[in-house]
């Protein structure tokens, strides 16, 4: 088993495991979020519950009331822009791993001798290069979406 082989092997493991680590730790940050919505919805349905209850309340009392409100409602936005971006992160994992599995496939057809290939695998070959040149393209939309993303909000 030639060394170059074992390298790429390992190499492979190594960016899946990095994958798999990225993919949990997205896991538990979405988690998260679910959480603090629910927190933030229930202060928020106390805080409109006393904004229109309480009438006789001080007008200093109704205004921070309002601007606590206003405040939760602008830490949800800011939560739902960090989901949508974890979103689109966990879509990047996915493609990146189709590709790496795309690369491994046609790499073992590529270390064939041309001499052994039989039609079929000429036809699986140029099939896996098409699906992978896709799964490119894909990311590439994920990458300008990201940065158009990041452009708006600047």
């Amino acid at each position: 088993y030639p060394t170059w082989k074992r390298t790429l092997a390992r190499r492979a493991r190594e960016s899946q495991m990095k994958r798999f680590c990225r993919a949990q730790a997205i896991q538990r940050r979405l988690e998260e979020i679910e959480v603090t919505f629910r927190e933030l919805e229930q202060q928020g349905t106390k805080l409109e519950k006393l904004l229109r209850d309480e009438n006789e309340s001080p007008a200093d009392q109704q205004t921070q009331w309002t601007n606590q409100l206003l405040y939760l409602v602008q830490k949800k936005n800011n939560l739902m822009t960090e989901e949508s971006d974890l979103m689109i992160a966990v879509q990047e994992l996915k493609l990146e791993e189709q590709q790496c599995q795309l690369d491994e496939k046609l790499r073992s057809y590529m270390n064939k001798k041309d001499t052994l290939k039989t039609p079929e695998d000429e036809k699986a070959e140029q099939e896996i290069l098409k699906q992978l040149v896709e799964v490119v393209n894909k990311r590439n939309v994920l990458i300008q979406l990201q940065e158009e993303k990041r452009l708006s909000e600047l």
